[in-house]
Protein backbone atom coordinates (compact mmCIF):
# COMPACT_ATOMS: atom_id res chain seq x y z
CA UNK A 1 0.00 0.00 0.00
CA UNK A 2 1.13 3.46 -0.80
CA UNK A 3 -0.14 6.46 1.40
CA UNK A 4 0.50 9.65 0.11
CA UNK A 5 0.23 12.79 2.42
CA UNK A 6 0.05 16.03 1.19
CA UNK A 7 1.26 19.17 3.70
CA UNK A 8 3.30 17.01 5.46
CA UNK A 9 5.76 19.14 6.81
CA UNK A 10 3.01 21.50 8.12
CA UNK A 11 1.60 21.22 11.28
CA UNK A 12 -0.89 18.25 11.47
CA UNK A 13 1.51 16.55 8.90
CA UNK A 14 4.45 16.33 11.64
CA UNK A 15 2.28 14.38 13.89
CA UNK A 16 0.80 12.43 11.04
CA UNK A 17 3.70 10.78 9.90
CA UNK A 18 5.40 8.57 12.48
CA UNK A 19 1.56 7.22 13.34
CA UNK A 20 1.43 6.20 9.65
CA UNK A 21 4.45 4.79 10.09
CA UNK A 22 4.03 2.76 12.71
CA UNK A 23 0.50 2.04 12.19
CA UNK A 24 1.31 0.69 8.38
CA UNK A 25 4.94 -0.50 8.93
CA UNK A 26 5.17 -2.48 5.28
CA UNK A 27 3.33 0.61 3.44
CA UNK A 28 5.45 2.69 1.44
CA UNK A 29 4.41 6.38 2.99
CA UNK A 30 5.54 9.57 1.12
CA UNK A 31 5.17 13.09 2.49
CA UNK A 32 4.97 15.77 0.18
CA UNK A 33 5.48 19.73 0.64
CA UNK A 34 4.99 23.17 -1.67
CA UNK A 35 8.71 22.60 -2.29
CA UNK A 36 8.13 19.07 -3.94
CA UNK A 37 5.25 20.11 -6.13
CA UNK A 38 2.59 23.07 -6.38
CA UNK A 39 -0.73 22.02 -5.38
CA UNK A 40 -1.72 24.99 -7.27
CA UNK A 41 -0.85 24.10 -10.49
CA UNK A 42 -2.78 21.82 -12.44
CA UNK A 43 -0.06 19.54 -14.19
CA UNK A 44 1.77 19.73 -10.96
CA UNK A 45 -0.90 18.27 -8.96
CA UNK A 46 -1.18 15.74 -12.20
CA UNK A 47 2.50 14.70 -12.09
CA UNK A 48 2.09 14.11 -8.33
CA UNK A 49 -0.10 11.52 -8.77
CA UNK A 50 1.79 9.99 -11.83
CA UNK A 51 4.94 9.46 -9.90
CA UNK A 52 3.53 8.30 -7.00
CA UNK A 53 0.73 6.49 -8.00
CA UNK A 54 -0.82 6.40 -4.30
CA UNK A 55 -3.82 3.89 -3.21
CA UNK A 56 -4.38 6.05 -0.27
CA UNK A 57 -4.27 10.12 -0.04
CA UNK A 58 -4.48 11.61 2.72
CA UNK A 59 -5.44 15.80 1.58
CA UNK A 60 -3.84 17.91 4.77
CA UNK A 61 -1.95 20.86 2.42
CA UNK A 62 -3.69 24.17 3.00
CA UNK A 63 -3.60 28.16 3.22
CA UNK A 64 -4.31 28.93 6.57
CA UNK A 65 -4.02 31.88 9.77
CA UNK A 66 -5.38 33.71 12.34
CA UNK A 67 -8.44 35.97 12.07
CA UNK A 68 -5.79 38.90 11.58
CA UNK A 69 -4.17 36.86 8.41
CA UNK A 70 -7.85 35.85 7.27
CA UNK A 71 -8.71 39.80 7.38
CA UNK A 72 -6.30 40.71 5.69
CA UNK A 73 -5.63 38.65 2.61
CA UNK A 74 -9.61 37.18 1.94
CA UNK A 75 -8.87 36.77 -1.57
CA UNK A 76 -6.22 34.27 -1.19
CA UNK A 77 -7.10 32.35 1.33
CA UNK A 78 -10.18 31.93 -0.99
CA UNK A 79 -8.43 31.49 -4.07
CA UNK A 80 -5.57 29.24 -2.79
CA UNK A 81 -7.92 27.07 -0.82
CA UNK A 82 -10.34 26.57 -3.60
CA UNK A 83 -7.67 25.14 -6.05
CA UNK A 84 -6.30 22.92 -3.58
CA UNK A 85 -9.33 21.10 -2.75
CA UNK A 86 -10.67 21.00 -6.58
CA UNK A 87 -7.29 19.64 -8.27
CA UNK A 88 -6.68 17.04 -5.55
CA UNK A 89 -9.86 15.47 -5.64
CA UNK A 90 -10.26 15.64 -9.82
CA UNK A 91 -6.51 13.94 -9.65
CA UNK A 92 -7.92 11.42 -7.03
CA UNK A 93 -10.54 10.27 -9.09
CA UNK A 94 -9.03 10.30 -12.26
CA UNK A 95 -6.35 7.83 -10.56
CA UNK A 96 -9.10 6.12 -9.23
CA UNK A 97 -7.24 6.15 -5.17
CA UNK A 98 -9.30 4.35 -3.22
CA UNK A 99 -8.94 6.02 0.07
CA UNK A 100 -8.89 10.22 -0.25
CA UNK A 101 -8.90 11.24 3.47
CA UNK A 102 -9.90 15.27 3.36
CA UNK A 103 -9.71 17.92 6.51
CA UNK A 104 -11.03 20.66 7.00
CA UNK A 105 -12.01 23.84 9.62
CA UNK A 106 -14.70 23.69 12.11
CA UNK A 107 -14.94 27.64 11.44
CA UNK A 108 -16.81 26.41 8.57
CA UNK A 109 -19.70 26.19 10.45
CA UNK A 110 -22.39 28.86 10.63
CA UNK A 111 -21.88 31.90 12.53
CA UNK A 112 -25.16 31.18 13.64
CA UNK A 113 -24.53 27.54 14.62
CA UNK A 114 -25.52 26.05 18.57
CA UNK A 115 -23.21 24.77 20.26
CA UNK A 116 -22.60 22.30 20.57
CA UNK A 117 -22.34 22.31 16.92
CA UNK A 118 -22.97 18.91 15.65
CA UNK A 119 -22.27 17.51 11.79
CA UNK A 120 -26.15 18.61 10.45
CA UNK A 121 -25.45 22.54 11.42
CA UNK A 122 -23.22 22.52 8.51
CA UNK A 123 -25.06 24.04 6.00
CA UNK A 124 -27.79 26.21 7.89
CA UNK A 125 -25.75 29.72 7.25
CA UNK A 126 -22.86 31.77 6.31
CA UNK A 127 -19.61 31.35 8.48
CA UNK A 128 -17.93 33.81 10.53
CA UNK A 129 -17.65 36.70 8.18
CA UNK A 130 -13.93 37.07 9.36
CA UNK A 131 -12.59 33.78 7.79
CA UNK A 132 -15.33 33.20 5.21
CA UNK A 133 -13.01 33.49 2.61
CA UNK A 134 -11.27 30.48 3.85
CA UNK A 135 -14.02 28.66 5.45
CA UNK A 136 -16.15 28.64 2.83
CA UNK A 137 -13.07 26.97 0.41
CA UNK A 138 -12.74 24.37 2.43
CA UNK A 139 -15.94 23.90 2.96
CA UNK A 140 -16.68 22.55 -0.61
CA UNK A 141 -14.69 19.55 0.12
CA UNK A 142 -17.98 18.48 1.57
CA UNK A 143 -19.10 18.91 -1.95
CA UNK A 144 -16.59 17.16 -3.89
CA UNK A 145 -16.39 14.36 -1.60
CA UNK A 146 -20.58 14.00 -2.30
CA UNK A 147 -20.02 14.69 -5.94
CA UNK A 148 -16.89 12.59 -6.67
CA UNK A 149 -18.32 9.32 -4.66
CA UNK A 150 -21.39 9.78 -7.07
CA UNK A 151 -20.01 10.44 -10.19
CA UNK A 152 -16.57 8.63 -10.09
CA UNK A 153 -17.19 5.98 -7.03
CA UNK A 154 -13.97 8.14 -5.50
CA UNK A 155 -14.45 6.55 -1.66
CA UNK A 156 -13.34 10.31 1.11
CA UNK A 157 -13.87 10.82 4.27
CA UNK A 158 -14.32 14.59 5.12
CA UNK A 159 -12.71 15.14 9.10
CA UNK A 160 -13.43 18.37 10.76
CA UNK A 161 -10.77 19.00 13.75
CA UNK A 162 -11.81 21.26 16.30
CA UNK A 163 -9.42 24.21 17.45
CA UNK A 164 -5.86 22.43 16.63
CA UNK A 165 -2.96 23.42 18.76
CA UNK A 166 0.58 21.41 19.09
CA UNK A 167 4.35 21.23 18.02
CA UNK A 168 4.61 22.42 15.00
CA UNK A 169 2.12 25.01 14.84
CA UNK A 170 2.72 28.38 13.27
CA UNK A 171 3.69 30.97 15.36
CA UNK A 172 4.27 33.63 12.82
CA UNK A 173 3.01 36.68 14.27
CA UNK A 174 0.01 37.88 12.20
CA UNK A 175 -0.37 34.45 11.00
CA UNK A 176 -0.76 32.09 14.11
CA UNK A 177 -3.73 31.42 15.52
CA UNK A 178 -4.41 32.50 19.21
CA UNK A 179 -2.91 29.33 21.24
CA UNK A 180 0.71 29.64 19.08
CA UNK A 181 -0.25 33.18 19.12
CA UNK A 182 -0.68 33.77 22.83
CA UNK A 183 2.52 31.18 23.70
CA UNK A 184 4.92 33.57 21.56
CA UNK A 185 3.65 36.66 23.10
CA UNK A 186 3.74 35.64 26.76
CA UNK A 187 6.85 33.87 25.99
CA UNK A 188 8.27 36.84 23.99
CA UNK A 189 6.90 39.30 27.36
CA UNK A 190 8.52 37.31 29.94
CA UNK A 191 11.78 37.58 28.10
CA UNK A 192 11.32 41.56 27.62
CA UNK A 193 10.38 41.78 31.71
CA UNK A 194 7.46 43.33 29.98
CA UNK A 195 5.38 45.04 32.75
CA UNK A 196 1.73 43.72 31.23
CA UNK A 197 0.50 42.00 27.67
CA UNK A 198 -2.30 43.40 25.58
CA UNK A 199 -4.39 40.42 24.20
CA UNK A 200 -7.15 41.07 21.19
CA UNK A 201 -10.84 41.04 22.21
CA UNK A 202 -12.87 40.29 25.64
CA UNK A 203 -11.53 37.11 26.68
CA UNK A 204 -15.47 36.31 26.76
CA UNK A 205 -15.64 33.62 24.02
CA UNK A 206 -15.36 30.20 24.43
CA UNK A 207 -13.51 27.42 22.51
CA UNK A 208 -13.03 23.82 21.86
CA UNK A 209 -9.30 23.32 22.13
CA UNK A 210 -7.92 19.65 20.04
CA UNK A 211 -4.34 18.38 20.67
CA UNK A 212 -2.77 17.97 17.01
CA UNK A 213 -1.45 14.23 17.82
CA UNK A 214 -5.22 13.24 19.27
CA UNK A 215 -6.52 14.28 16.07
CA UNK A 216 -3.76 12.51 13.96
CA UNK A 217 -4.16 8.93 15.78
CA UNK A 218 -7.52 8.92 14.72
CA UNK A 219 -6.50 9.22 11.13
CA UNK A 220 -5.68 5.24 10.68
CA UNK A 221 -8.93 4.59 11.41
CA UNK A 222 -10.78 6.56 8.93
CA UNK A 223 -8.70 4.83 6.19
CA UNK A 224 -9.46 1.44 7.38
CA UNK A 225 -13.11 1.39 8.55
CA UNK A 226 -15.19 4.86 7.65
CA UNK A 227 -16.65 5.07 3.75
CA UNK A 228 -18.78 8.26 3.77
CA UNK A 229 -18.87 11.94 2.69
CA UNK A 230 -20.57 12.84 5.49
CA UNK A 231 -17.83 14.38 7.89
CA UNK A 232 -17.11 13.70 11.52
CA UNK A 233 -16.03 16.47 14.14
CA UNK A 234 -12.91 15.53 15.60
CA UNK A 235 -12.61 17.45 19.27
CA UNK A 236 -13.02 17.20 22.63
CA UNK A 237 -16.34 18.71 23.06
CA UNK A 238 -15.19 20.63 26.15
CA UNK A 239 -15.08 24.52 27.07
CA UNK A 240 -12.41 26.95 27.49
CA UNK A 241 -12.31 30.41 27.49
CA UNK A 242 -9.74 32.83 26.43
CA UNK A 243 -9.69 34.34 29.29
CA UNK A 244 -9.25 30.96 30.97
CA UNK A 245 -6.08 29.98 28.08
CA UNK A 246 -4.55 33.70 28.30
CA UNK A 247 -4.56 33.03 32.71
CA UNK A 248 -3.19 29.10 32.10
CA UNK A 249 -0.71 30.32 29.36
CA UNK A 250 0.26 33.29 31.52
CA UNK A 251 0.93 30.69 34.55
CA UNK A 252 3.18 28.10 32.40
CA UNK A 253 5.29 30.09 30.60
CA UNK A 254 6.06 31.90 34.20
CA UNK A 255 4.82 35.69 32.75
CA UNK A 256 4.44 37.62 35.88
CA UNK A 257 2.91 40.81 34.06
CA UNK A 258 -0.37 41.81 33.97
CA UNK A 259 -3.03 40.71 31.16
CA UNK A 260 -5.12 44.05 29.27
CA UNK A 261 -8.26 43.15 26.90
CA UNK A 262 -8.57 45.43 23.89
CA UNK A 263 -11.90 45.25 23.58
CA UNK A 264 -12.04 47.15 20.24
CA UNK A 265 -10.56 44.27 18.36
CA UNK A 266 -12.78 41.73 17.70
CA UNK A 267 -13.76 38.43 19.30
CA UNK A 268 -14.61 36.65 16.35
CA UNK A 269 -17.98 34.21 17.14
CA UNK A 270 -18.66 33.78 20.84
CA UNK A 271 -19.26 30.32 21.80
CA UNK A 272 -18.07 27.21 19.10
CA UNK A 273 -18.11 23.55 20.96
CA UNK A 274 -18.23 20.69 19.18
CA UNK A 275 -20.91 18.05 19.55
CA UNK A 276 -18.53 14.53 19.17
CA UNK A 277 -21.80 12.30 19.33
CA UNK A 278 -20.38 10.79 16.09
CA UNK A 279 -16.75 10.66 16.90
CA UNK A 280 -17.05 8.75 20.11
CA UNK A 281 -19.60 6.23 19.19
CA UNK A 282 -16.85 4.90 16.94
CA UNK A 283 -14.99 4.55 19.97
CA UNK A 284 -11.58 5.84 18.66
CA UNK A 285 -9.29 7.75 21.65
CA UNK A 286 -8.47 8.89 24.52
CA UNK A 287 -7.70 12.58 24.96
CA UNK A 288 -4.65 14.64 25.72
CA UNK A 289 -5.85 16.97 28.79
CA UNK A 290 -5.62 20.61 27.55
CA UNK A 291 -2.85 21.24 30.75
CA UNK A 292 -0.92 18.50 28.97
CA UNK A 293 -1.07 19.32 25.54
CA UNK A 294 -0.11 22.82 26.04
CA UNK A 295 2.82 21.92 28.10
CA UNK A 296 4.01 19.76 25.37
CA UNK A 297 3.83 22.46 22.87
CA UNK A 298 5.20 24.83 25.32
CA UNK A 299 8.17 22.70 25.51
CA UNK A 300 8.83 22.19 22.12
CA UNK A 301 8.36 25.84 21.50
CA UNK A 302 11.44 26.61 24.20
CA UNK A 303 13.59 24.07 22.50
CA UNK A 304 13.30 25.74 19.08
CA UNK A 305 12.57 29.17 19.65
CA UNK A 306 16.48 30.43 19.86
CA UNK A 307 17.60 28.36 16.94
CA UNK A 308 14.67 28.42 14.71
CA UNK A 309 15.44 24.60 13.58
CA UNK A 310 13.01 21.62 12.78
CA UNK A 311 11.14 24.15 10.19
CA UNK A 312 9.69 26.28 13.38
CA UNK A 313 7.38 28.75 11.41
CA UNK A 314 8.69 31.68 13.56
Amino acid sequence: MKILVTGATGFLGRHLLPILHNKYPQADIVGVSSKDYDLMNPLAVERLFIENNPLVVVHLAAYSGGIGANRTYPGDFYYRNTLLTALVFEQAAKFKVQKLIYTMGGCSYPATAKSPIDESQMWEGYPQEESAAYSTSKKMGIVASRAYRQQYGLNSVVIIPGNLYGEYDNFRQGESHVVPAMIRRFYEAKLANADEIVMWGTGKPCRDFVYAGDVATTIPYFIDNYDSSDPVNISTGTTTSIKELAETLKEMTGFSGKIVWDADKPDGQMVKIFDVKKLNSLGLYSLTSLRDGLQKTISWFDQHYLNKTDGIRL
